[in-house]
């Protein structure tokens, strides 16, 4: 089993602005699209509030992923997975990434900024017993 997420670029450069834009913060944010098979597609970003406001850890805004849910759902799309920023640690699950990973369906993506000019996204599955495997990205 290979899971590929599928991700526009534009999409991609929206959460990248959106990090760059949230440091030194870690910024957030949820990914909705289609489920065929292997392979997910991701058709809306929604860029979420930090209400941690901290470099090192985040909690998404609970009325703003409620919102997002509604409307991937109004728009017959599911909830993909997540994103975070790590402003200045590499694009791998911290061991509280993996404790606050309570499903085992999505993606957890993680953007490193530690070096500004190279940023890196990673999509990772983490599983009931933490385990953790990279999926593939595709920009497209």
């Amino acid at each position: 089993m290979s899971i590929v997420l599928k991700l526009k670029k534009n999409d991609y450069d929206k959460i990248l602005a959106y990090c760059e834009q949230g440091l030194p913060n870690e910024s957030c944010g949820l990914l909705a699209g289609t489920v065929e098979g292997e392979v997910k597609t991701v058709t809306k970003v929604y860029l979420l509030t930090n209400i941690d406001n901290s470099n090192e850890h985040f909690s998404m805004d609970p009325k703003e992923q409620f919102a997002a849910l509604k409307d991937a759902r109004a728009n017959g799309a599911v909830i993909l997975g997540n994103f975070h920023s790590h402003p200045e640690t590499p694009s791998r699950p911290s061991k509280e990434d993996k404790r606050l990973a309570y499903d085992s369906g999505i993606e957890y993506l993680i953007l490193s900024l530690q070096e500004r000019d190279n940023p890196v996204l990673k999509a990772f599955g983490i599983d009931k017993d933490k385990n953790v495997t990279i999926h593939q990205i595709d920009i497209v």
